[in-house]
């Protein structure tokens, strides 16, 4: 049944929608599937995420259809053949009444906005792909969510740093990701902390029984205590507290917090979060049982919304927003083609989105009243030597970056992995010619040695400019 001549309005116009502030819009790719046309699919697609079915029913009133979504603008060549199988582009505008606030405080919650801008659409039998791209929350709904309590400002305040632009902070991740007993876990942290700031737990590291978390927590908090005594410098940790029971994440967060404070060190710690296999509840739950605490957003599982190889799910751009919304004090946002995942240079955006209050999308420009920055974590398969480059991109170095190999895989030790990656970020930060900078810092020389492929790939004739010869 074609329904676009109820849930489609071609006439409305998108400055007018976003002055008025009573919708939220969102920017999808769709390609109809063979023998449906393009704006019937959109208005069945609106229909479907909001107020209406594949048929009339005769509960709907004139109310009803006061709130339904609106098709407003399409284009159904904008794609031509990019991508997979090209499609076109639609936007739809949905009345904020909608959505749904909190039974508690009035809060909203990306669950139910989520489950209307990208729930049962997505299996619809009349197109072959749907993709958010890009969406724009009104001013009167960004005020009614949570948003980051804590941010990376409070992470700087803690290594005794401006509050403002306090710059990179080299971490790295514990690995292997799986198989180490607490002893060898600890003493993994102590070598790193011994050079870098910042430590997370791999993913999966959390209460394994060969590992489990009331035995490896208090030593790796007895090693945070001697790598800050020995160095004089603080250090941070971010412990992995995910878990499908909000209880069970509480009572994590709980003993993670106590055990650190022992050493007067909770403010050093931050709570791993995976948000993706968790979903919000979990990010919400730790976002409010522990405001004062840094909520490290893991997205593991993400590809399989947000990769480019798909037709469906939605673009890590709207990703990004909605952990802005949930209140992710820090999230990975990818290395921007940098790394060894999937994405390229100018997925900048993903952290200016994260980081401004004001920024321009594939399609809006988002505006944040105010809501606190969260922090972009660059993380997979980085190291010393790449890292220049990526800072010239992005254009500033106010990141947390975690470098497994990259630390552990330094030829000397993981301290000296530490070091190079601080060492990358000031060659980047004054200018200098990183083969210049490499012949008078050792750690960010040695880096070339421990990671020749990527040497000789990005810096042709290393070995002869910095004397290597074997």
């Amino acid at each position: 049944m074609d329904q676009s001549n109820r849930y489609a309005d071609l006439s409305l116009n998108e400055a007018d929608l976003i002055a008025g502030g009573k919708h939220l819009l969102v920017a999808y790719k769709l390609i109809p599937a063979k023998g449906y046309g393009f704006l019937e699919v959109a208005a069945h697609i609106a229909a479907e995420s909001s107020t209406g079915t594949n048929v009339e029913v005769s509960t709907t009133d004139d109310f009803t259809r006061g709130v339904d979504a609106l098709v407003y603008d399409i284009d159904e060549t904008a794609f031509g053949d990019e991508g997979v199988t090209g499609g076109g582009l639609m936007k739809v505008a949905y009345p904020v009444e909608l959505f749904d606030p909190n039974l508690i405080d009035g809060h909203y919650n990306v669950s139910h906005m989520w489950s209307l801008i990208l729930g049962n659409n997505q299996g619809m039998g009349d197109h072959e792909g749907l993709r958010m791209l890009d969406f724009m929350v009104p001013e009167c709904m960004i005020r009614k969510f949570d948003g980051p309590s804590a941010g990376i400002a409070d992470l700087w305040k803690v290594l005794g740093r401006p509050e403002v632009d306090g710059g990179y902070i080299s971490g790295t991740i514990i690995k292997p990701k799986l198989g180490l007993r607490p002893e060898p876990f600890a003493k993994a942290c102590l070598d790193f902390w011994l050079g870098g700031d910042f430590i997370k737990n791999d993913e999966p590291q959390a209460n394994q029984p060969f590992c489990p978390m009331k035995v490896v927590i208090p030593k790796v908090a007895e090693a945070m205590d001697r790598a800050q005594q020995e160095t004089g410098q603080a250090k941070l940790f971010s412990a992995n507290a995910t878990a499908d029971y909000h209880g069970e994440c509480v009572a994590r967060g709980e003993y993670i917090l106590s055990e650190f404070a022992k050493y007067g060190n909770e403010k050093h710690v931050a709570f791993l979060i995976d948000g993706f296999v968790t979903g919000p509840a979990g990010v919400t739950t730790a976002r409010r049982a522990f405001p004062d605490t840094f909520l490290h957003f893991h997205r593991a599982g993400h590809g399989a919304v947000t990769s480019y190889k798909s037709p469906m799910g939605m673009d890590p751009l709207c990703y990004m927003k909605l952990a802005r919304l949930q209140g992710a004090s820090g999230i990975h946002t990818g290395t921007m083609g940098y790394g060894k995942m999937e994405g390229h240079g100018k997925e900048t955006v993903l952290a200016y989105m994260l980081e401004r209050d004001e920024c321009m999308g594939h399609y809006f420009n988002q505006k944040w009243y105010g809501m606190k920055p969260t922090a972009p974590i660059i993380s997979g398969g980085m190291n010393a030597l790449r890292l220049p480059g990526f800072f010239e991109n992005l254009g500033h170095g106010n990141v947390i970056n975690t470098c497994g190999g990259g630390s552990f895989g330094h030829i000397d030790s993981p301290a000296a992995g530490g070091k190079s990656l601080d060492q990358a970020y000031d060659c980047w930060k004054s200018g200098t010619d990183p083969i210049e900078y490499a012949k008078t810092h050792g750690e960010f020389a040695r880096a070339f040695e421990s990671f020749p492929g990527d040497a000789d790939k990005l810096y042709p004739g290393w070995r002869d400019k910095l004397g290597v010869h074997k």
